[in-house]
């Protein structure tokens, strides 16, 4: 009934609702309120709901737990709550818990209606949790596992925040990132069903070799190619030593084999492209990532920031660093002048650009105030839509719903653009 999910801030240090709105007309089909606490953090982190296919919602609880509404176009139903430990210890010890506990990604789903997310427990607790992953099932079950004893490392003592899990095609593997209060760690693999460990791997600059940033200010996500290989964003180790660009780090599924870098990964989940939407392209690989590529004025860039077409098995040398890095397809700079930075261009500010299969083109953010059509057969911004007067914004999601509608988010409003 195409029904779109919209989760709101209400106040500025953090309590939240979520509406369900008709995608056709904007109507408020219901509202509902959460009790879901934010983990500690220096940029405020999102707060984040999940459909799935048979039109369950999944929203964030305090106290790590689950809120769960079925048939989401009615206007009738309430939020249950689904605690992934066990509600009778959420039950006995609910102050407490809901203290300790919070639930840190993203929900991510299957087409069963499985659910898996992150949460960070900050004190010792009665219920013996510990910061890791978990697992709530189609039936309500639910499961968990330390990042620590997944990544076989005590010093491990999180999830990535904001970084969503990611699933294999068959549904078999999760992926996800932990680190260290230095946000220093690991792309771990594990079993989607019983999370256990398949595979771990210390995420490294490719340019020192020494451990790079997993920032807890950043919301890059695994992105599984066609393939099976995992891409993952990470800061550099040393902070500018990249114009501030981080690396989108490259790996088999096994996380076996490190492959070619990309140039620029911090806050920045990749969009695969078809080659074949790319006529232009001459390679041989049958997919292409779409990412961000800012280059910072302020991190010692030129500020000539751009969005790229970047091929994940053919490299070229990267003039910032000397590093084989994942070669340019193509590229588009930012339309739009910076003030701050004379010389340079507004930012791309987007965290994850949406690809459109009908017309060949990416849908993208920019600070400017302006979302663009980047026509990928022409390599022009061929089309653009005001939404503000431009100004500095979060790096948020752009996605088109099964009617065609566009989603974009600048200064915390959500726009629905359609023909």
């Amino acid at each position: 009934m195409n029904t779109v999910l919209v989760p709101v801030k209400t106040a500025a240090q953090g309590t939240f609702r979520v509406d369900a709105r008709s995608g056709g007309n904007g109507g408020l089909i219901w509202s509902a309120a959460s009790d879901y606490v934010v983990p500690p953090h220096n940029w405020f982190p999102s707060f984040n709901v999940t459909v799935t296919a048979n039109g369950r919602m999944y929203a964030p609880g305090s106290g790590g737990k689950l809120l769960v509404r079925d048939n989401v176009d009615s206007a009738n139903g309430v939020l249950q709550p689904v605690v992934f430990y066990g509600e009778t210890v959420y039950s006995s010890a609910r102050a407490e818990l809901d203290a300790a506990v919070m639930i840190s990604t993203p929900i991510t789903v299957d087409d069963a209606g499985n659910a898996w997310f992150g949460f960070y427990v900050r004190t010792q607790n009665s219920a013996q949790l510990r910061s890791g992953i978990a697992r709530v099932s189609a039936n309500g079950a639910g499961s968990w596992a330390a990042a620590s004893t997944l990544a076989n490392d005590v010093a491990i003592d999180r999830v990535a925040m904001n970084s969503a899990p990611a699933l294999s095609a068959d549904g078999s593997s999760l992926y996800f990132a932990a680190g260290t209060a230095q946000e220093r760690g690991y792309l771990l693999a594990v079993d989607a069903a019983t999370l256990t460990t398949r595979a771990r791997i210390a995420l490294r600059d490719p340019a020192s070799g020494a451990a790079a940033v997993i920032p807890g200010d950043g919301t890059a996500s695994p992105t599984i190619g066609p393939d099976g290989d995992v891409y993952f964003g990470v800061l550099e180790s040393t902070a500018r030593a990249n114009h501030g660009r981080g690396w989108l780090l490259h790996f088999d599924a096994g996380l076996t084999q490190t492959k070619i870098p990309g140039a620029f990964g911090w806050d920045d989940t990749a969009t695969v492209v078809p080659a074949s939407a790319v006529p232009a392209y001459q390679g041989t690989s049958s997919y292409l990532l779409a990412t961000k590529y800012n280059d910072y004025a302020g991190a010692g860039g030129t500020g000539l920031n751009r969005m790229a077409l970047l091929d994940p098995f053919a490299s070229h040398v990267d003039p910032v660093t000397g590093v084989a890095t994942m070669i340019e397809v193509m590229t588009i700079q930012g339309p739009t002048p910076d003030s701050v930075h004379p010389g340079g261009v507004r930012e791309w500010c987007v965290n994850t650009a949406a690809f459109d299969p009908a017309t060949r083109s990416m849908l993208v953010n920019n600070e400017d105030g302006y979302m663009y059509r980047w026509n990928l057969a022409t390599n022009q911004l061929s089309e653009r839509i005001r939404f503000n007067n431009g100004l500095g914004q979060s790096y948020t999601p752009t996605a088109v719903g099964a009617d065609g509608t566009i989603y974009a988010i600048n200064n915390a409003v959500l726009f629905a653009v359609g023909h």
